[in-house]
């Protein structure tokens, strides 16, 4: 029998292979982003709480109406935005689904989406599968800045959508008050929807703040704004995220939702509802987290690799220019071989690869990873 595919262009994830790789060559992963420390025991003390009560039939179709209702109250809190819990709030099995049903709420096809490269790998797929026409548009190298002129250029009557991502996948670069100027220029007058990553909004750091689109009426009036609990709580195995739109839009959301995966995960939900509470566990992790790029930084010192700014999420990029005339790819596969430690190629981020010579580096490890790895790229270099 034969199957017309729909992703006809793609293959397995670059995470998957490096990944595979890695534990093929019993290599220290720092490609793919996810901690090796232990979460908090509180939480998955809830969690094994919440199971013994029995607390594990299904819950409702948008999530557990406290943990929306606390979620509510930390956005008012944290960005001054009034959200409707029961109207605007869906729980979602991670911040990556949450995107793939904003892209199905609102793509026909043709429609066009315009993302910037280096983009999370999952944003083009989730535009083709729908039928329509991802726009790529290049990130300025090496400080991966946006050039709005380009993207007015690339604006046409088609533009469906316009993705952004802050704290940004790959290169941990962050939006400025500029950025959310243009873009606000951009969409003003116009039917052109927003989707907004901000799954490492905690994750920030250099006392960076984060522009969350909930700041901004105007903008969000348009916008679907994705989450992730994994990425605060160090549980990205958890796979829970949620959304948060105005209600028209969620009201479109929630029916592609509830048609696909229904409910997320009850114990976990309950759990989280409670932890959320604690606000210093989300307040403190970007001290947390830069303590840990900065120590890496510091042993990335005795390497020859050279490093580009880091303002929030897991990664670190790194160029390696003038060391080695390997592509990326053979490079990432080559040190994953004979240095063993695993990284991922920056140009797999792209639709048609750039080689900039850069790798990203996964920092959000413990110290004693972090510093096996580093051993073994000083030995590599020797």
């Amino acid at each position: 029998m034969f199957i017309q595919s729909k992703l006809p262009n793609v293959g397995t994830t670059i995470f998957t292979v490096m990944s595979s790789l890695a534990v093929k060559h019993n290599a220290i992963n720092l490609g793919q982003g996810f901690p090796d420390f232990p979460m908090n025991e509180r939480l998955t003390a809830l969690v094994n709480q919440s199971m013994k009560q029995g607390q594990n039939q299904y819950v409702h179709m948008c999530g557990l109406p406290t943990l929306r209702e606390r979620l509510s109250e930390k956005v008012n809190t944290s960005y001054h935005c009034q959200i409707n819990p029961d109207t605007e709030i869906t729980v979602t099995p991670g911040g990556t689904y949450a995107i793939y049903t904003a892209f199905t709420t609102i793509l026909q096809p043709a429609d066009e989406v315009i993302l910037f490269e280096p983009a999370y790998d999952s944003y083009i797929p989730n535009i083709e599968i729908n039928g329509a026409i991802a726009v790529p548009i290049s990130l300025e190298y090496p400080d991966y800045s946006i050039d709005w002129q380009k993207v007015k250029d690339r604006v046409t009557k088609k533009t469906k959508a316009i993705i952004i991502n802050s704290p940004h996948n790959p290169t941990g670069v962050v939006l400025t008050e500029n950025d959310i100027n243009e873009l606000r220029e951009i969409v003003k007058g116009t039917e052109i929807f927003i989707i907004s990553d901000e799954v490492y909004e905690h994750l920030i750091f250099d006392q960076k703040e984060h522009l969350s689109i909930l700041r901004y009426p105007d903008l969000f009036e348009r916008t679907f704004v994705c989450f992730s609990f994994g990425k605060v709580y160090h549980c990205t195995g958890w796979k829970l995220g949620y959304c948060i739109a105005p209600e028209k839009l969620m009201k479109e959301f929630r029916k592609v939702h509830q048609f696909n995966c229904f409910t997320c995960n009850s114990p976990m939900q309950h759990a989280i509802a409670s932890f959320i509470e604690d606000k210093d566990q989300y307040l403190s992790l970007g001290n947390f987290l830069q303590q840990k790029r900065d120590y890496f930084q510091n042993l990335m010192k005795e390497t020859p690799f050279r490093p580009l700014p880091s303002h929030g999420s897991y990664f670190q990029l790194y160029s390696y220019e003038g060391l080695n005339e390997l592509s990326e790819n053979e490079f990432a596969i080559q040190l994953t071989e004979q240095a063993g430690v695993a990284t991922i190629p920056v140009s797999a981020f792209y639709k048609k690869p750039v080689d900039n010579k850069v790798l990203r580096f996964c920092f959000a490890k413990k110290e004693a990873t972090l510093e096996v790895a580093v051993n073994r790229l000083v030995e590599f270099f020797k």
